[in-house]
């Protein structure tokens, strides 16, 4: 189970692995008072991306798949993850204001869907048709 909280938001018993999943620390947090396991800045989208997106040079959709491009581009930031995915729960923290559009779910969206892909039984996916970045 993967799920999406805000990183000013109180851990929970059910949170399982808690992640930092953005390029930049939560503004007002202090590095000790975030309940966390990892902050896994490669995970996070470009520098560029997001200030696009917050520029509105991009809408969400357009980061969407920007975002998802990157991903695919390199597995290797991600695969463990999906792998304690498949495991327990796993909780991706991000700072964003916007709890519905943020990379967070995105990255949950993609780790779902990689989940998915092992549970067939189906072989290791090949991203090399991925339009990368």
């Amino acid at each position: 189970m993967i799920q999406c909280k805000r990183a000013y938001e109180p851990a929970a018993l059910g949170d399982g692995y808690r992640v930092l999943v953005d390029g930049l620390w939560p503004r007002g947090l202090k590095k000790t008072g975030l309940a966390h396991d990892a902050w896994r800045r490669e995970l996070a989208p470009s520098k560029a991306l997001r200030q696009a997106l917050h520029r509105g040079e991009v809408d969400f959709a357009g980061f969407r798949e920007r975002y998802r491009q990157a991903l695919a581009a390199h597995p290797e930031h991600w695969w463990d993850l999906a792998a304690r995915a498949a495991e327990g729960p796993v909780t991706l923290l991000y700072a964003a204001r916007d709890e519905a559009r943020n990379n967070a779910r995105v990255l949950a969206e993609w780790l779902e869907e990689e989940v998915e892909r092992r549970a067939d039984g189906s072989s290791p996916v090949c991203y090399a048709g991925e339009r990368g970045p």
